[in-house]
C-alpha cells in the first residue's frame, strides 16, 4: 500500500527541521568570500572615528563666521591621516583635505570653490552663508564602537569583506564546508568519456549536482557510480556514510523492482523521514538522517527531477546546515497563462524577462518530460505552481528557484 504523498511545504518543513550541524573552522579575510559567517561581528570603534571632512576647503569656527568674519587667515594644513590640529586666535582657518579630521576648534568646512585665497587669506564669495556643520561627517554617526554589523548566518559578499577589513578582522570564522558524496545508481548509466551501447544512456545528474555544489562553495565533493546490485550498493553506501556527512543520491529511490536505495538505507541505520512527495517532477524523493551527523538525499535518477529537487530542497538544506540565514524566495510574474493539469505541486521552468515597468516576469520552457533535460538550456530556474490550483493566468505571481544564487 502507498504511503500519503506529503505536501511540499511539509516536506520542506521535516527536512529543515531534521538538519544537522557542521563545524566552523577559522580562514584569512581574502579567502572568506561567499562563505557563511560563523560569529557575530563588532564595530572596532566608532564610524567614523573622528568628525570627518568631507569636502577640500577651509575649516572655520561657525562663530566667526556669525560674528561678521568673512576673510580668514590661513593658519595651517589639516591633510588626511595626519594628528588634528587646532585652530589658533579668532578669525583664523586651517585649510582641510577631503578625509582629514577636523580640526581641533573648527565646526564647519567651506568648500574651496567658495572661497578665493591671496597671500595666505581665504575670503568667502560675496553673500556666501555657511550652515554650522556642514562638510562634517560627525564621530560615531554611522555606527558605534561594539555595534552589531554582521551577524551569524551571513553569507560574506563584497560589502561584508569590506566591513570585515574595516573591523580588522584579518581572520574570520566560517562554517566549514561539509564532505558530500554524489552517487548516481543505474545499470545503464554510461560517464562521459566511454562508448555507449544503444540501451545506455550518459551520465548526467552526477555532473550536474557537482556543477551545483561548486557554484554554491562546497569544496569538498566526491562522485561515485554505483551498479543496481544490492550487495554492491550495501557495502559502498555504507563506507560513502562513514566517509562523508551528507549523501546526494540519483536513482534507485522509486518503486520498481531494482529500486533498493530506500531499503538499504534504511538498513544501514539511516532513518526515513520524506518519502513521496506531492509534487511534479520529483515525487520519488527521499530523505533520511543517522544520528545527528549524517544526512542522506535520494532524488528520482530523470535529470530534470534531480535538478528541481536539488534547488528546490538539497541546496537550501545544506545551506540552513551550516549556518546560513534563511532567504525567502524571490518572486516573478507569470508572463502568460498556464495550465498545469495536476493536482500536484508543479515546478516549471522558466526564462527570466521583464517587462516595460521593469516587472520580473517568467517566461514558461515546458519540458516534454521529466528526462527532457535539454530544455532546461538557457533557462533561469523555476517557478513553484501550488497543488491547490491548476489555472494560472498571465501575471499569477510564484515563488521563483534559481539555478544559480
Amino acid at each position: 500500500m502507498n504511503e500519503p504523498l506529503l505536501s511540499v511545504a511539509d516536506a520542506q518543513s521535516i527536512i529543515f527541521s531534521r538538519l544537522i550541524s557542521f563545524p566552523t573552522r577559522r580562514v584569512g579575510l581574502d579567502q572568506s568570500l561567499g562563505l557563511i559567517l560563523a560569529e557575530k561581528v563588532l564595530a572596532e570603534r566608532d564610524q567614523p572615528p573622528f568628525d570627518r571632512v568631507t569636502m577640500d576647503g577651509i575649516a572655520i569656527a561657525q562663530g566667526d563666521f556669525d560674528g561678521g568674519t568673512r576673510s580668514f587667515q590661513i593658519q595651517g594644513i589639516q591633510p588626511a591621516g595626519s594628528p588634528a590640529l587646532s585652530l589658533g586666535p579668532a578669525g583664523g582657518c586651517i585649510e582641510a583635505m577631503t578625509g582629514a579630521v577636523l580640526p581641533a576648534g573648527c565646526d564647519t568646512v567651506i568648500a574651496v570653490e567658495r572661497i578665493q585665497v591671496d597671500d595666505g587669506v581665504a575670503t568667502l564669495e560675496p553673500g556666501y552663508e555657511p550652515v554650522q556643520g556642514q562638510f562634517v561627517h560627525p564621530r560615531g554617526s554611522d555606527y558605534r564602537q561594539d555595534d552589531v554589523l554582521l551577524e551569524p548566518g551571513t553569507r560574506i559578499g563584497v560589502p561584508e569583506i569590506a566591513i570585515l577589513a574595516a573591523t580588522g578582522k584579518s581572520q574570520v570564522s566560517v562554517a566549514a564546508s561539509p564532505r558530500i558524496a554524489i552517487i548516481s545508481t543505474g545499470d545503464e548509466v554510461v560517464e562521459v568519456d566511454q562508448p555507449i551501447l544503444p540501451h545506455q544512456i550518459r551520465q548526467s545528474n552526477s555532473h550536474a549536482i557537482l556543477a551545483a555544489l561548486t557554484a554554491a562553495g562546497h569544496e569538498h565533493c566526491q562522485c561515485l557510480h554505483l551498479a543496481d546490485d544490492q550487495d554492491t550498493l550495501r557495502e559502498k553506501l555504507a563506507k560513502a556514510l562513514e566517509e562523508n556527512q551528507v549523501l546526494i543520491l540519483s536513482g534507485g529511490v522509486s518503486k520498481g523492482k531494482f529500486d533498493f536505495v530506500p531499503g538499504i538505507l534504511e538498513e544501514l541505520g539511516v532513518a526515513k523521514h520524506v518519502h513521496r512527495v506531492a509534487q511534479r517532477p520529483g515525487k520519488p524523493m527521499w530523505f533520511g538522517t543517522r544520528g545527528k551527523d549524517r544526512m542522506v538525499f535520494a532524488l528520482p535518477g530523470n535529470p530534470v527531477s534531480t535538478l528541481v529537487c536539488l534547488h528546490r530542497y538539497v541546496l537550501p538544506a545544506i545551506s540552513l546546515a551550516m549556518g546560513a540565514t534563511p532567504r525567502p524566495p524571490r518572486q516573478v510574474r507569470l508572463a502568460e497563462a498556464i495550465t498545469s493539469g495536476s493536482k500536484l505541486t508543479c515546478f516549471l521552468p522558466v526564462t527570466l524577462t521583464s517587462d516595460s515597468d521593469g516587472q520580473l516576469l517568467g517566461v514558461p520552457r515546458q519540458t516534454n518530460t521529466s528526462g527532457d533535460f535539454a530544455s532546461l538550456a538557457g533557462t533561469d530556474g523555476f517557478v513553484e505552481l501550488a497543488a491547490e490550483g491548476s489555472e494560472f493566468p498571465a501575471g499569477h505571481v510564484a515563488d521563483f528557484h534559481p539555478w544559480a544564487g
